[in-house]
């Protein structure tokens, strides 16, 4: 019997959400999808994350005002400051870049 380990039974599903992902074509498609995928406190946990990083993006805010403005922690504030400036996914840079452009 060949049983998978979690972390690779976990990345396959991962690459199979980014798959769903992918193939939804409009923002209305996108609400309903996290919708019925996420709870309300997941997805304003996501709402604030992408305020945060529009707000970092922006430049305007220190730390502790993001914070105040949003209601997130400092340090909700920091790790969206790092996965922005330094992980090498680079997502929130590719949204933001494509949202601007949509203005």
């Amino acid at each position: 019997m060949n049983v998978k380990s979690d972390a690779a039974e976990h990345a396959e599903e991962f690459a199979a959400l980014c798959r769903a992902l992918g193939t939804l074509r409009a923002p209305d498609e996108y609400a309903r999808f996290l919708r019925d995928l996420c709870t309300p406190a997941e997805i304003m946990a996501l709402t604030e994350r992408w305020r945060i990083a529009r707000l970092l993006h922006e430049g305007d805010m220190t730390y502790r005002d993001i914070a105040a403005a949003t209601g997130a922690s400092t340090a909700t504030v920091g790790r969206v400051a790092r996965f922005l400036k330094d992980e090498p996914h680079q997502g929130y840079g590719i949204a933001l870049r494509r949202t601007a452009t949509q203005k």
